[in-house]
């Protein structure tokens, strides 16, 4: 069998902003690559994530996001809130510099490095141990599934520090644990373990720390077993189902389905 086609990963950018990424057939695996600040995020990291999902190619089949070492993600980078910021950086004074439709703009790429994750070709898992904190948090929730280690702590910090969370967490987080939960989370800005998550459908699994790879890879060999074109199609109708009347939704299915018997029926 040949080697997968890797030359859409520019792994010298990545390697830049502390990413990697690894391709092992239709599996690709991103990596928070900055133990030594907790895997702490920034702009470039979103810049360079956001481009690699735009350049994912349909062999893509599972996603999975994890850190490296003992934390997924404390965060966004809070350099970048002080006066002098983080070399090669944006920081939020220079770009409060800019007008509020540069601004806009500027938050609108942000997010693209996590709403890619949502992508309906692919499956994307995020695996999850030590902090999870804001942006940490927010990436954590980008993702369809979230396998979790026992020592797992979610926050969504960014309400404590005078912000609210903008990377598109929101929207995933209601539509998991519901508003009134959500808004408690958030106002508090408290910490979530790994046991709540699981009550509170934040986490599709919970395990030791010691059984968070293999659990995340059985996930992921349970999730290629399937076909290809109906994981896509019904990814798709479960993205439309809470936002779409019953009509609607029942005409989404009755359309991807037609899809499904015409790919079915080439095939044979």
């Amino acid at each position: 069998m040949s080697s997968p086609d890797t030359a859409w990963i520019d792994t010298d950018r990545l390697s830049g902003v502390g990413l990697r990424a690894d391709l092992d057939g239709a599996v690709l695996t991103v990596t928070l690559d900055r133990p030594q600040r907790r895997n702490s995020q920034t702009p470039g990291q979103w810049y360079a994530l956001g481009d690699l999902g735009a350049s994912l190619p349909d062999e893509v089949r599972v996603v999975v996001v994890r850190g490296e070492g003992a934390t997924f993600s404390a965060g966004i980078d809070t350099r970048l809130l002080g006066p002098d910021g983080v070399p090669g950086e944006d920081s939020v004074h220079d770009l409060m510099r800019g007008d509020d439709q540069h601004v806009l703009g500027t938050i609108d790429a942000y997010q693209r490095g996590f709403t890619w994750l949502g992508d309906p070709r692919f499956v994307s898992v995020a695996q999850v141990r030590g902090h999870a904190i804001g942006a940490g948090f927010q990436l954590a929730l980008a993702c369809d599934l979230r396998v979790v280690a026992d020592d797992t702590l979610f926050c969504m910090k960014e309400p404590a520090l005078g912000l609210v969370p903008d990377l598109a967490g929101t929207k995933p987080l209601v539509e998991l644990v519901g508003y009134s939960r959500a808004l408690e989370i958030c106002a508090t800005a408290r910490f979530v373990g790994a046991e709540e998550a699981r009550h509170l459908g934040l986490a599709t699994a919970v395990v030791p720390g010691d059984d968070l790879e293999a659990t995340t890879a059985d996930l992921v060999e349970a999730l290629l077993s399937s076909d290809a074109g109906a994981v896509r199609e019904t990814k798709a109708l479960l993205q439309s189902a809470g936002s779409l009347g019953l009509e609607d939704q029942r005409l989404r299915e009755r359309q991807a389905q037609l899809r499904r018997f015409r790919a079915l029926t080439a095939r044979a």
